[in-house]
């Protein structure tokens, strides 16, 4: 399993040999590591309808060919962009692909598409692999149901840390708590100014307060899992 950092909550995930690319956020974001029209993807996955997660899905599904996963109201809107190959789901609701099984959590937060169009409910996103699991958790707030997905025993959790948004780095710091993940990696932090936070003091406090290791990755980043 290869997990690298594209900027804000953008990530590649390559495993069994196949590409995902989770929320690409990449034209019009100032950490972007990769552009748009560069990026491969065998799988884009969407945890929700706000601009800076759908981001540039719908150019790299026309370009790639790749296959769209999101929920069902995500999926509809994709396909009137023209979007050919998508796979909807929806929260609770799990599937098996050639890259291990998907599982949409719940996540609080919105999910308005750029038009205003609804998005239906945002979510966050459990990926059981041969490889390892892993979620991210989209863009949400704290909740105590954290733990139920801690018993799938994770690899690896990604959790935003920006506050006013998403969780801030405290609550992100009982999410880790109640994930019990091997490695948890921050997110959707210093992309914009309302967001601007001290990763490395996050580190610091994750070391001291969970049994996890903290890993902060910088745009561009790759880490062998």
């Amino acid at each position: 399993m290869k997990l690298t950092f594209l900027g804000h909550s953008a990530f590649l995930l390559e495993v069994s040999g196949k590409s995902i690319l989770i929320d690409p956020f990449l034209t019009g974001n100032p950490q972007a590591a990769v552009s748009a029209d560069s990026v491969h993807a065998d799988y884009i996955v969407i945890s929700h309808g706000h601009g800076d997660h759908v981001g540039d899905a719908v150019e790299i599904a026309k370009r790639t060919k790749a296959m769209v996963i999101s929920n069902h109201e995500i999926s509809l809107w994709l396909r009137k962009q023209g979007v050919v190959r998508t796979h909807d789901m929806h929260i609770g609701g799990s599937h098996k692909f050639d890259f291990g099984t998907l599982k949409l959590t719940i996540a609080f937060h919105g999910s308005m598409l750029p038009d205003g169009t609804c998005g239906g409910n945002p979510a966050g996103l459990l990926f059981k692999t041969a490889e390892g699991n892993l979620y991210h958790a989209g863009d949400t707030g704290l909740f105590s149901d954290m733990a139920l997905i801690g018993e799938e025993q994770l690899k690896v959790a990604i959790l935003p840390i920006g506050d006013n948004y998403t969780m801030g780095p405290e609550d992100s710091i009982r999410a880790t708590g109640l994930l019990q993940p091997g490695i948890v990696i921050p997110c959707h932090y210093n992309t914009f100014p309302l967001i601007e936070q001290d990763a490395a003091q996050w580190a610091q406090a994750i070391l001291k307060r969970t049994k996890s290791e903290p890993v902060v990755m910088v745009p561009g980043e790759s880490l062998e899992l």
